[in-house]
């Protein structure tokens, strides 16, 4: 009978129907607040970062692809980008695999 009445009243929690405990909620907010500001907000930042150097793109700007074609810009559109890699070779590629500017147009 001692065995029943323990194993009865031990899955109970003492009464507290299930309910969720206060201190596990602030750990989850805790965990969370954690990820945002080492994960999460710095990637948003870095990706604003980007859209703006694309924004930003100039005729004559040295750039680098994101698959490493080094080149100088020679024309623009909204979505394509026309790069020079060598003399008379130009490429067309779009705007969002510009992976860095190397050096900015002269202004003359």
């Amino acid at each position: 009978m001692n065995v029943a009445y323990a194993m009865g009243s031990a899955g109970g929690g003492g009464g507290a129907g299930g309910g969720v405990d206060l201190s596990f909620i602030i750990m989850m907010a805790v965990i969370f607040a954690i990820f945002y500001f080492l994960l999460i907000r710095p990637q948003q930042q870095k990706q604003k970062e980007i859209k703006n150097m694309r924004d930003n793109l100039a005729h004559g700007d040295m750039v680098i692809t994101v698959g490493g074609i080094h080149g100088k810009i020679t024309g623009l559109t909204d979505t394509v980008v026309t790069l020079e890699v060598s003399d008379k070779v130009r490429i067309k590629v779009s705007r969002d695999y510009i992976g860095m500017v190397t050096q900015k147009a002269t202004k003359e």
